[in-house]
């Protein structure tokens, strides 16, 4: 059995039905000077209850390939965004 991959991170677009666009941030370190960056990667997860909004934070699994750009899925919303 494989273990699929669990990443957190903000969502960052909710405009497409079922689908979110999740940035997730990770630190690396400059290959060369040592300094921390920050790397940011975007993944599109379905969503599908339409639940996770913009500036939410949420838990996203892998999946077998939904649509061309689509391989993640949302598993729960971590925290909601703050509404103002």
């Amino acid at each position: 059995m494989s273990v699929k991959a669990q990443v957190t991170g903000t969502v960052v677009s909710d405009g497409m039905d079922k689908t979110v666009v999740v940035a997730v941030d990770r630190w690396v370190s400059h290959a060369v000077y040592g300094k921390g960056q920050r790397r940011t990667s975007t993944f599109m997860a379905h969503d599908e209850r339409n639940e996770a909004k913009r500036g939410d934070v949420v838990a996203i699994a892998e999946a077998r390939p939904l649509s061309r750009r689509k391989r993640w899925v949302v598993t729960r919303v971590v925290t909601r965004a703050r509404v103002v």
